[in-house]
């Protein structure tokens, strides 16, 4: 394939740096993006300027087509990709935001709930009470909810 085919188009390089950190290798294949870490081969090292490149290539796509915006991504890089595995990748990270989005709602369900819960438990007598919130089990419960939204407050903002 040469660039005739594809017709005259040039796309600006990434500048935007961000930072990135090591993700755990779930299946056998290394997405676009990271490599096997060398100490261990159970994580994986995102690569800056291929994840730089992979997120403007979410916005030609909505100019370009994936197989002009593939063939952009693997000269920008230095490593190929195919139309397909472009649209495989990205819509793995949709759904992956679509699933922390759902935990992250839930989570503040959860808590809503047991302040509520509280809010009732305060209002019966003494002999009324279940004794759940003097338990060990509703602690660690409660550290855990307020944890782990007080993680997603700090990443969302």
């Amino acid at each position: 394939m040469n660039e005739r085919d594809l017709g005259a188009w040039i796309l600006p390089q990434p500048k935007d740096s961000k930072e990135y950190v090591p993700i755990p290798k779930i299946g056998r294949t290394v997405p676009f993006g990271y490599k096997l870490d060398e100490a261990d081969e159970n994580w994986l090292q995102p690569i800056p300027l291929e994840l730089e490149a992979l997120s403007k290539a979410k916005q030609y796509l909505k100019q370009y087509s994936s197989r002009q915006v593939a063939a952009w991504l693997t000269k920008v890089t230095g490593r190929e990709i195919s139309h397909v595995g472009l649209l495989k990748r990205l819509r793995h990270e949709r759904s992956h935001k679509q699933k922390s989005a759902t935990y992250r709602n839930v989570a503040r369900r959860l808590q809503k709930a047991l302040e509520q819960a509280e809010r009732y438990e305060k209002r019966l007598s003494q002999e009324e009470r279940s004794g759940f919130f003097d338990t060990e089990s509703y602690s660690k419960l409660r550290s855990f909810v307020d944890d782990s939204l007080s993680g997603y407050r700090s990443n969302d903002s």
